[in-house]
């Protein structure tokens, strides 16, 4: 090796160690990757859950699997949040990093490689301190429910045999909205910092005679949330809970306070939204 060489190296080797372990690996990192954002949707009915998994077939395997497979490389996804067991996405996003610039196709490739109930939309290059989860600024999710046998909507929507007043079901949702904690809405033993959440938007919404909807957003969702939210609701619909008991249930921030959790199949995240610069 070249004199100047060996100087070179030797003084970026003792540069670094002053910086730190961690600032070395950023630095190092930073100079051979770049960030993606991608955009992608699934129907979640032959999969346990977005996240991977050892024992079980996620769609974060999948998704990994193929991206590794185009681009002759590990990938590891991170996704804007997690969907449970028979979830559904109709728009998802990860990121994930690449040392070489992504061909321009590879929306195409991946949608021939991956199984038909994953799609994916859109790559987008980002800045490289972007994140999926933690840059998300809200997250919107619909839970369908219908009152008739529909074969059409039997994947994506939950049957319900009893009648509902929605407009009982809809004074209830106003009082969820705004800044609370939501310990009672959450499954227990999660690994959160905090469960205070921030919901902006909570409603009933005709689609059909025997198609209905709620579409729920917040800044931030616990896991089984918005199940545990709707299956409380149901509750007040039926007259088996008053109006005025949902604020009762937040502030007893006791998951057996709130009502059961509803099937995974009518809840599809909807909607990811982030800051303009993202």
């Amino acid at each position: 090796m070249e004199p100047r060489l060996i100087y070179l190296a030797v003084a970026l080797f003792f540069s670094l160690k002053r910086c730190g372990k961690r600032t070395r690996t950023v630095l190092f990192y930073s100079h051979i990757a770049m960030r993606y954002f991608i955009v992608f949707s699934y129907d979640g009915t032959n999969y346990h859950g977005w996240q991977e998994q050892p024992n079980a077939v996620s769609v974060q395997q999948r998704l990994n699997e193929a991206l590794a497979t185009i681009l002759r490389q590990p990938v590891v996804t991170t996704g804007a949040g997690r969907t449970d067991t028979g979830v559904h996405a109709r728009m998802m996003v990860a990121h994930f990093d690449c040392d070489i610039e992504v061909p321009d196709d590879l929306c195409d490739r991946l949608n021939r490689l991956l199984p038909p109930d994953i799609a994916v939309s859109r790559i987008t290059k980002t800045d490289e301190r972007a994140h999926a989860r933690f840059d998300a600024t809200s997250r919107t999710y619909h839970y369908d429910i219908i009152t008739g046998k529909d074969p059409f909507n039997n994947r994506f929507a939950t049957r319900i045999y009893y009648d509902l007043d929605f407009e009982r079901m809809n004074a209830a949702a106003e009082l969820l909205l705004g800044q609370h904690d939501f310990t009672s809405f959450s499954k227990t033993g999660t690994d959160t910092k905090t469960n205070i959440c921030t919901i902006q938007t909570a409603r009933w919404i005709r689609i059909s005679e025997h198609y209905y909807r709620f579409e729920i957003t917040a800044d931030r969702f616990l896991r089984n949330m918005v199940r545990a939210v709707v299956g409380t609701l149901f509750q007040v619909g039926r007259g088996r809970l008053q109006i005025e008991d949902i604020r009762r249930i937040i502030d007893e921030q006791d998951r057996c306070a709130a009502g059961e959790s509803v099937p995974a199949r009518g809840l599809s995240l909807v909607n990811v939204t982030y800051p303009y610069e993202i």
